[in-house]
């Protein structure tokens, strides 16, 4: 009895259109800044969905790659299917999560007047979509605009390497205060010393 049901409700699903939805931001950064963003399948750091992945340092997508990723809302790993790759244009890939639903995902970089456009493109197929969807849907919205600003400091970071020194030099501004709160407390105890002792 209970396996009819599931047939019935999924051959319901099944009947469904797919769920899409795209988003855009635009950025200051270059169409090469964002596309090298995009592609650098190891640093996944600014991604709301992903955290991290199996990819090594400086690989480059080609189609038919498929590697392994974890999300940021489950711990299981994810395969991930490269399915297209224009360079310097587009990314698309389809994500291998769950055996009720396909997603597909497209990321494309192009320039405009206003800057460089980035959009991330969502596709949704299968029983489980619509409940997949209420779940990744919050998070597919903040992809691009995290792309666009992951980019944008990269170059502000390159352009000024003193806030990388400052950061560095965090540890030795706090081991400073640390040595001049000691050093303090050691001279008021030595000032009240020849009073404790008179």
């Amino acid at each position: 009895m209970l396996g009819f049901w599931s047939r019935r409700i999924r051959w319901n699903f099944d009947n469904l259109p797919p769920l899409a939805e795209t988003y855009q931001a635009v950025s200051s950064a270059s169409v090469d800044d964002l596309w090298q963003k995009v592609v650098n399948l190891a640093d996944v750091s600014w991604h709301p969905l992903i955290a991290r992945t199996n990819v090594p340092q400086g690989l480059i997508p080609k189609p038919g790659l498929i590697y392994q990723a974890v999300s940021r809302l489950s711990p299981f790993p994810i395969q991930i299917f490269v399915e297209r790759v224009s360079p310097m244009e587009l990314l698309s890939v389809r994500i291998l999560a769950l055996p009720g639903v396909e997603e597909r995902v497209t990321y494309r970089v192009e320039s405009t007047l206003c800057g460089t456009k980035v959009s991330y493109s969502v596709t949704l197929r299968g029983w489980l979509s619509p409940i997949v969807w209420s779940i990744i849907r919050p998070y597919a919205a903040k992809v691009a605009r995290e792309l666009a600003l992951a980019a944008e400091q990269d170059l502000i970071e390159a352009d000024n390497p003193v806030s990388k020194r400052r950061k560095l030099d965090y540890p030795d501004v706090f081991a400073g205060l640390l040595l001049w709160q000691i050093g303090f407390q050691v001279i008021t105890w030595l000032d009240r010393c020849p009073r404790i002792l008179g």
